[in-house]
C-alpha cells in the first residue's frame, strides 16, 4: 500500500531539512520525484529562456526559474521557468497556484515531461506549456488545456505545434512579441 504525501508535508520535509535541496526533489501525484539533472546544455537553455522571456514580458508579470507551483493538494512541480502574474513579492506567503506560461528543458525526461507534466500542467489550467526538445532541438508548444479521460491528470492540450530554428512564435502572453527559436537554444 502506497501513502501518498501532501505539498504541506511535503514542503515541512524540505524546510527541516529531511532531504537536502541538493537532491532537486518535486512531488508529482503525491510521490517524491527526482528533477533531471542540470548538465550545461540544460542550464544554458534555461538562462536563453529567461532573456529572452525577460526582453518581452509585460510589466505585470514575472518568470520564476526553477521554483515551485502549488498546482494542488498533492503536486508541487518545479519547472524550469514558470511565467506567473504579479510581481515577486505577491508570493512571499506561498507559493503560485498557476501559471500563463510553464516552460520545462528536456532532454533524458522528455516522456514524462510529454505525458505527465503536460497532463499535469493541463489539468491545472495553465494556457501555454513549451517543452523545449534538446535531443531534436526543437520547441513542443501546447495550448487549450481540455479534459481527456485517458491522460495522467485528466486533462491533455488539445493544441500542439512544433517549432524549429529559423521559426518564430509569439507567447500567448506576449502576444506582439515574436520570438525567434534559435534564441532559446544552446
Amino acid at each position: 500500500m502506497r501513502r501518498w504525501i501532501t505539498r504541506a508535508e511535503f514542503e515541512a520535509l524540505m524546510e527541516t531539512g529531511v532531504f537536502p535541496r541538493e537532491e532537486r526533489l518535486e512531488l508529482i501525484a503525491g510521490e517524491l520525484a527526482r528533477r533531471e539533472a542540470v548538465n550545461t546544455a540544460h542550464a544554458v537553455a534555461v538562462v536563453l529562456v529567461s532573456e529572452v522571456l525577460q526582453q518581452v514580458l509585460p510589466k505585470n508579470l514575472h518568470f520564476r526559474v526553477q521554483l515551485p507551483l502549488a498546482l494542488s493538494e498533492y503536486d508541487e512541480p518545479f519547472p524550469d521557468l514558470a511565467v506567473v502574474s504579479g510581481s515577486p513579492r505577491d508570493y512571499v506567503s506561498e507559493h503560485p497556484t498557476t501559471a500563463l506560461l510553464v516552460v520545462e528543458v528536456s532532454e533524458a525526461s522528455l516522456k514524462t515531461d510529454r505525458e505527465v507534466k503536460g497532463s499535469l500542467y493541463a489539468s491545472a489550467g495553465i494556457p501555454e506549456y513549451w517543452l523545449l526538445n534538446l535531443r531534436e532541438r526543437i520547441l513542443e508548444v501546447y495550448r487549450e488545456p481540455a479534459a481527456d479521460a485517458h491522460a495522467v491528470y485528466g486533462a491533455v492540450y488539445r493544441w500542439r505545434q512544433v517549432y524549429a530554428a529559423g521559426e518564430q512564435l509569439c507567447p500567448l502572453c506576449a502576444p506582439d512579441a515574436p520570438l525567434a527559436v534559435e534564441r532559446l537554444l544552446p
